[in-house]
């Protein structure tokens, strides 16, 4: 009898201090928030580089120096890639604006409206030739887009802070990297000490199995980008830089819900770009019915099915096989994710779901086996 009330006790007690700590968490995690996404951005690109700088250890015998040149060549490999996409878009957007003139321009946007206008419902005509504020409501709109310029230049400036900060979180982690997991396994108790190493091997095992599920993926979008590209352009849609645009996409898949989309828009201006002043590329049908000037439907439907195939098929896959969980585990972790966090929740939802697994399995067998330790 006393056993019970002494247990009963102890479990109000902890659920009396989990609520605390959870009330005191809601409080400082709007101040905490960016630098715990910071950190764990940071950990998860130095799983991605830690092999690498560690092997390149091994044969120069210099941790720093090893860091540096690891990082210095990611760097590097990212910004020529950047460049020579840029380079070859801005060189497709002069040839752009020395072919085509001001008054080709506006023929061809009203003749897109024209052929819009033609395929809609009678209703919808109606609509529209009754409105003959079309024109200020559409200024309007461009006045809405610009306001919100500042905005994005706020956003893009919080970026920049953030990217640089996982930077050099990056850079230290990969130096200290073996020194803070020695502190951490230096503070296990003894009777844990066996129990604390297969923890952290476990959890290191499972994250850097996620991650290469997550690159699996990555490629896979930039594989099937490229080749819904290629089949577009069998079909005339006149696309060119197909390999860089699947690419951005399949790294850009990395970002849950936005990422597969990424690729879209380079695609769309691609096409505009090559397509302008083509009378068959204007007047072009999707499936023979639905009006898409310049292919830009065909493209826009392209993405959307590599974006299913992608998170109903090969992410669940792929993603849950590397780190052992079924794939309606995986579904239902994305969606609490993105529930509770949005994007990022998504982001984290797999790789937390993973370390959540490895942690209930060890505290399992801790209680199974509790009379031996």
């Amino acid at each position: 009898m006393v056993n019970n009330q002494t247990n009963y006790l102890q479990l109000i007690y902890r659920l009396a201090v989990g609520l605390i700590a959870l009330w005191f968490l809601s409080i400082i995690w709007p101040y905490i928030s960016n630098v715990i996404l910071m950190l764990v951005f940071a950990f998860l690109f130095t799983t991605v580089l830690l092999s690498s700088v560690d092997a390149l250890e091994r044969k120069i015998s210099h941790r720093g120096l090893s860091v540096l040149t690891v990082v210095m060549l990611l760097i590097g490999g990212i910004g020529i890639f950047i460049g020579s996409f840029i380079s070859q878009i801005s060189q497709q957007a002069a040839e752009f604006s020395d072919r085509i003139d001001k008054d080709t321009l506006t023929q061809e946007f009203e003749m897109i409206g024209e052929n819009l206008t033609d395929s809609m419902p009678t209703f919808l005509q109606n609509i529209i030739s009754s409105n003959d504020d079309m024109a200020g409501k559409l200024s309007e709109l461009i006045n809405t887009i610009i306001g919100s310029l500042a905005s994005m230049a706020s956003a893009v400036g919080n970026f920049m802070f953030i990217a640089t900060m996982v930077f050099i979180f990056t850079i230290i982690l990969l130096a200290e990297y073996h020194a803070f997991r020695k502190s951490l396994v230096n503070i296990i108790p003894n009777k844990y000490f066996e129990l604390g190493i297969k923890l952290i091997y476990n959890i290191e095992k499972s994250v850097s199995s996620y991650l290469r599920g997550q690159f699996l993926s990555a490629a896979s979008v930039a594989a099937m980008s490229v080749a819904g590209l290629l089949l577009l352009n069998l079909l005339g849609a006149n696309l060119t830089l197909t390999f860089f645009i699947g690419i951005i996409a399949g790294l850009a898949n990395l970002i849950p819900l936005v990422g597969p989309f990424v690729g879209m828009v380079p695609a769309i201006l691609i096409a505009f770009m090559n397509n302008l002043g083509n009378d068959i590329a204007l007047t072009h049908t999707l499936f023979g019915v639905i009006p898409s000037p310049f292919f830009i439907l065909d493209i826009i439907l392209m993405f959307l099915i590599v974006q299913q195939i992608e998170g109903n098929l090969i992410t669940p896959a792929l993603v849950g096989k590397s780190v052992g969980l079924h794939p309606m585990i995986v579904m239902m972790a994305l969606l609490i994710g993105g529930t509770i966090l949005g994007p990022l929740g998504m982001l984290f939802a797999v790789p937390a779901a993973g370390v959540l697994k490895v942690i209930l399995t060890e505290i399992a067998f801790v209680r199974k086996n509790a009379h031996l330790l």
